[in-house]
């Protein structure tokens, strides 16, 4: 069963537009590049908010196995490279999953 991996970061509104083209430049890239077994992709939302800009990702895998093969034994633990340790205000240091229980196209 497919599996969602979610994580939240912050970042202060001055540091949003630099983090997010870290994201979509280098950290994206680089996960493709690892070539990881049942790894199907990755979401990312944004939301602007007063004193900080919230990101989320929600990557996509085919199993728990291919998260593990992601992240290693302790797959919980959040996977934030130091270049994105930078420019966060804060982060989830441990990512949520979910399995895909139903999945709707409506489109």
């Amino acid at each position: 069963m497919a599996i969602k991996r979610i994580w939240h970061g912050w970042t202060i509104p001055e540091n949003a537009d630099a983090y997010q083209n870290l994201l979509n430049e280098e950290v994206f890239p680089g996960i493709e590049a690892k070539n990881i077994p049942g790894y199907l992709g990755v979401e990312l939302l944004r939301q602007d908010l007063d004193d900080e800009v919230a990101f989320v990702t929600i990557m996509t895998f085919a199993s728990l196995q291919s998260v593990i093969d992601f992240q290693g034994e302790d797959y919980r633990r959040s996977y934030v490279p130091d270049a994105a340790q930078q420019v966060l205000k804060r982060w989830d240091q441990l990512a949520s999953h979910y399995e895909i229980i139903e999945q709707r196209d409506y489109r």
